[in-house]
């Protein structure tokens, strides 16, 4: 991650490498998940395993947190945004995915029912989520 961020300082960690990080999943994803503006190119690199994903507005810029990792600044999505990125992004991360996510995030008390609903709606698949929502204990 910290390589990626040198790389490609426009992108930021999410989806299931933010899930790695966050230690939140059993998956073990081989490649890194950026996030980069939705009109900006890919990066030209060949040797980091890249997994590009495009965002664009509030979507891209809400919930950016900053870590250091390796002495290098890594813009890495919070948690909540990350969960709810997963419903955003189902047909490249599974919904099986997503939903563990959620049931794991919520068991461990690592997010409130307030922050997912934010994100959410700015994602805009508070439709989609609400039903899951709805049905944590």
């Amino acid at each position: 991650m910290a390589e990626t961020a040198k790389r490609v300082p426009s992108g930021v960690v999410c989806l299931l490498s933010a899930l790695s990080f966050y230690e939140l999943t059993t998956q073990s994803p081989f490649e890194v998940w950026l996030a980069i503006p939705h009109k900006h190119r890919p990066p030209k690199d060949n040797l980091l395993p890249l997994r590009i994903v495009y965002m664009s507005g509030q979507s891209l810029e809400e919930g950016i947190e900053n870590h250091l990792i390796e002495g290098v600044n890594v813009r890495v999505y919070s948690l909540a945004k990350t969960v709810v990125d997963c419903f955003k992004f189902r047909n490249k991360v599974t919904l099986e995915v997503a939903l563990e996510a959620l049931r794991e995030c919520w068991k461990e008390r690592r997010c409130s029912m307030d922050e997912l609903w934010h994100y959410a709606k700015i994602c805009r698949v508070h439709n989609v989520m609400r039903l899951y929502l709805e049905s944590l204990p």
